[in-house]
């Protein structure tokens, strides 16, 4: 219903009051109802879900289409990403956000700073979506606020194009709400619990939730060592109760990451339950590491004997109690991974890999793509890779491989500051700068993400800021490093005062008590120095 339309209808709904709220102004109702586009979670999720879907399928027709994300810890680190997005690109569209188990544990849990091992409060991931879409939501009544005053301005002063034109951008106004990717980890215990937090997710607004296949309490970063896979089954439980929780609450278009980090796991917890050869349980048995016995009497206590390829094999078993793979045996275990996740509910894949590299990406991909001709990939732009070295390796061994003469350049030496301004510093940022766009059209890659970055932007500026502050600059080093820039580059957090809401309450005020209203916007609002 446009803003016009719905005045209509609140001015009848007013009238049939008999005079009861004359005091309610249909003008300030819809403006709130335009403000507040999204009553509950839920019907976040089902927004979220469908332009998910649609963005899928557009990828899908072409790779160009890709889309992007960036992790958050807080609700104002996600509003002002959006806000930025909006400022610079006039357009949400294929931008996300991503909301990432490592700053859960880091930055969010009474505990204080965790490593991303699960044992972080679980109830707090679903609370800080809620808290994601609260601050988006206040984005929208803001920027509507602002359209909303010039609106009053407009018609007091009698000028009706503006009218209509401030008319016709509250009418078509895009929403800072975009989906959220919401990491789920291993599922934070058996499947149950998994589809109880789950819910709690979906509720708080997720159309997307990306779950591991790790075991949930031995859970590590992908990116760190000692992961330890479960057996297929165990993993499609987890899946089948997310997507339980998903259809329970009417998200039917509600999104499964399946995420694998079978490339750098070495470990299982479990051997797979198999009923006859070639079996899931079976194919996940054969890559256990082991040792061929002939009799009983190479059999010790403690010892686990599986039947693997017709022979009978002592599988390798950890003091952990942990059972071992056979080396080199990642890559394959990925692309089985894969096939199973795809096969039965998950949407989208996760592969965790070891280095940014489009063709160790595509190498897996393709053989996924075999069987699964759609499979569509969520990656991990992850500050935990070097990329300037790793980018600049690659460079060297490619040059390395077509003969070219490397002499100039010490591979292990690369991250140095003296290879910046060389061919091969200014090629592989280049490659770098390609890196979404190659892998997209030739690794399957769907939405890539950085995990971490506003942990790591939060670090440096406070360094920056912190260096000037308490050195030589004093208060320049804030003045020049932050507001003046600020200023400068039309960021809205100058104003911060209004960024919190102080104009949409003083206007509320207005709503609420006419003209006795106590207003804070005043003469001697400093916030007036920013015009």
């Amino acid at each position: 219903m446009s803003y016009q339309d719905d005045i209509k209808a609140l001015t009848n709904l007013r009238e049939a009051q008999r005079g009861k709220w004359a005091a309610i102004s249909p003008e300030n109702v819809a403006r709130m109802r335009a403000q507040n586009r999204f009553k509950t979670g839920l019907d976040i999720a089902k927004y979220t879900a469908k332009i998910m879907r649609d963005d899928m399928a557009a990828y899908d027709a072409d790779t160009a289409q890709y889309t992007q994300s960036l992790g958050c810890w807080h609700g104002f680190i996600g509003q002002q990403k959006l806000i930025s997005i909006k400022k610079h690109f006039g357009t949400t569209k294929r931008r996300y956000l991503y909301l990432s188990g490592w700053m859960v544990a880091a930055l969010r849990s009474e505990f204080g700073p965790l490593p991303d091992q699960s044992m972080h409060e679980k109830t707090t991931v679903s609370g800080l979506i809620g808290e994601l879409y609260t601050f988006l939501r206040q984005a929208d009544a803001w920027e509507l606020n602002h359209l909303f005053r010039d609106l009053e301005e407009a018609q007091k002063a009698g000028d009706n194009a503006r009218a209509d034109e401030l008319i016709a951008k509250i009418d078509n106004h895009e929403t800072h709400v975009v989906p959220i990717i919401a990491d789920i980890d291993a599922g934070f215990g058996n499947a149950e619990a998994t589809y109880l937090l789950a819910k709690q997710m979906i509720e708080a607004g997720a159309c997307c939730i990306q779950i591991e296949n790790q075991v949930s309490d031995e859970k590590q970063c992908g990116h760190q060592d000692g992961k330890v896979t479960v057996p297929h089954e165990d993993f499609l439980a987890k899946i089948n109760a997310v997507r339980y929780a998903f259809l329970e609450l009417g998200v039917e278009d509600g999104v499964i990451v399946a995420r694998t980090d079978s490339l750098g796991a070495g470990l299982t917890q479990k051997i797979a339950v198999t009923n006859e050869p070639g079996d899931l349980g079976d194919q996940y048995n054969s890559f256990l590491d082991g040792d061929e016995i002939g009799s009983a009497s190479d059999i010790n206590n403690g010892d686990v004997v599986i039947k693997q390829d017709g022979k009978l094999v002592k599988v390798k078993r950890l003091a952990s109690g942990l059972f071992q793979f056979k080396p080199g045996t990642g890559e394959d275990r990925v692309v089985l991974d894969c096939i199973t996740s795809l096969q039965n509910g998950a949407d989208l894949l996760w592969i965790e890999t070891e280095k940014p590299h489009v063709g160790q990406i595509a190498a897996m991909v393709n053989r996924i793509r075999e069987v699964c001709p759609d499979a569509k990939l969520v990656y991990n732009n992850s500050p935990s890779f070097n990329w300037t070295l790793n980018f600049r390796q690659q460079v060297f061994d490619a040059w390395e491989k077509e003969g070219k003469d490397v002499s100039a350049y010490e591979r292990a030496k690369l991250m140095g500051a003296e290879y910046d301004d060389t061919e091969l510093g200014q090629l592989a940022d280049e490659w770098t700068r390609n890196f979404q766009r190659d892998s997209a059209r030739e690794a399957g890659i769907f939405h890539h993400l950085i995990t971490l970055p506003t942990y790591h932007t939060a670090a440096l500026s406070t360094d920056s800021l912190a260096k000037g502050y308490f050195g030589d600059q004093g208060m320049l080093a804030y003045v020049e490093g932050v507001q003046r820039r600020e200023i400068r580059e039309g960021i809205a957090t100058v104003r911060h005062q209004d960024m919190a809401g102080s104009n949409i309450g003083d206007d509320h005020k207005e709503f609420f008590h006419g003209e006795a209203a106590l207003k804070a916007g005043g003469k001697d609002n400093t916030m007036n120095q920013f015009g």
